[in-house]
């Protein structure tokens, strides 16, 4: 069953409408033809999502990023990619669920691709802890990253999480510690190093395996340092002004790209990435082939430089 939008139901009732008249009974008796008033109410759809989906305020994009039939991390690795070995464990602790990591194919290319992974029922988001990963989340994908850079694989981070594990098992096992390292180690890699934002990219816990070459967004997703919630809740003590922390906080794609915060906006299917698995994978494999072979013929100490000055523009400001 699809998960419907407050702001969507503007043409749900025209769809339930355009429904009860494909589904006429009496059609074929009366000899009557309703085609022209299908073909007529398909064009008001159409006029009616691509009006709405083109006006988006910044909080229906995070609910669109939030979407729980969304493609998820695993979801793009089984359609982006192809030949997806996983790899478990970071040698220390535990197998954390919320991270998947592994060599796969992107076209002709062989690479690691690392992804944060939420669960689409309770039972799999209990396993996988919502997507939040605790340290041996991130020491397991620093391990894996770093043995494809000692390979020589390009290395792919696919990022969707409301943020790193903010529970008192995770910091008893240092989770500010494993971040810190991956965000130093991450900016040492020799290897051409892509993330993609494909829902949430909440905070550190996004961070954690976002630093890269090319930092790449999907159309309705959002990447931010707090939580709109979160936001709202500290500055205008009520959670329900969510809305308002949305647009304040400048989190959307396009904000973002203005802010020169990511290098690329990757457009999604009319309304949203869970209308059309197959079409947004395939979108995003032909994005992340034609980064990757540009970013393969610049040089890696001057890559290496790039990626450094990359991030020491962030916080740039002007006073006055």
């Amino acid at each position: 069953m699809k998960h419907l939008l407050d702001f969507e139901k503007p043409y749900i009732d025209l769809q339930q409408k355009l429904a009860d008249l494909r589904e006429h009974p009496k059609e074929a008796e009366s000899n009557v033809d309703i085609g022209d008033e299908i073909r007529l109410l398909e064009e008001k759809i159409e006029a009616k999502k691509r009006e709405l989906y083109s006006n988006l305020t910044a909080w229906q994009r995070v609910q669109l990023a939030r979407h729980p039939q969304r493609p998820y991390s695993l979801d793009y690795i089984n359609h982006t990619f192809s030949n997806f070995s996983e790899l478990h464990g970071d040698r220390l602790f535990h197998d954390d669920h919320a991270i998947v990591a592994g060599f796969a194919m992107l076209g002709d290319h062989r690479v690691m691709v690392v992804g944060t992974q939420k669960g689409r029922d309770t039972k799999e988001n209990i396993k996988r802890n919502f997507g939040c990963a605790h340290p041996e989340g991130y020491r397991k994908a620093l391990r894996i990253m770093g043995m494809a850079n000692r390979f020589g694989l390009p290395i792919v981070c696919l990022i969707d999480t409301a943020g790193a594990y903010p529970g008192v098992a995770a910091e008893e096992r240092h989770i500010a510690k494993a971040i810190a390292i991956n965000l130093r180690e991450m900016a040492l890699f020799n290897v051409p190093m892509i993330s993609v934002v494909i829902g949430e990219g909440g905070s550190g816990g996004a961070l954690g395996i976002g630093v890269s070459d090319r930092t790449l967004i999907l159309e309705n997703s959002y990447y931010s340092v707090i939580s709109p919630e979160g936001c709202a809740a500290i500055l205008w003590k009520d959670r329900a002004a969510a809305p308002q922390a949305a647009e304040a906080l400048k989190i959307t794609a396009n904000d973002l790209l203005e802010l020169g915060l990511v290098d690329e906006v990757v457009p999604e299917p009319l309304g949203g990435a869970h209308n059309d698995h197959t079409l947004m994978t395939s979108n995003l494999r032909d994005v992340l082939i034609r980064n990757l072979e540009e970013l393969e013929q610049i040089d890696p100490e001057i890559r290496l430089k790039e990626r450094y000055a990359k991030y020491r523009k962030y916080g740039e400001y002007i006073e006055g």
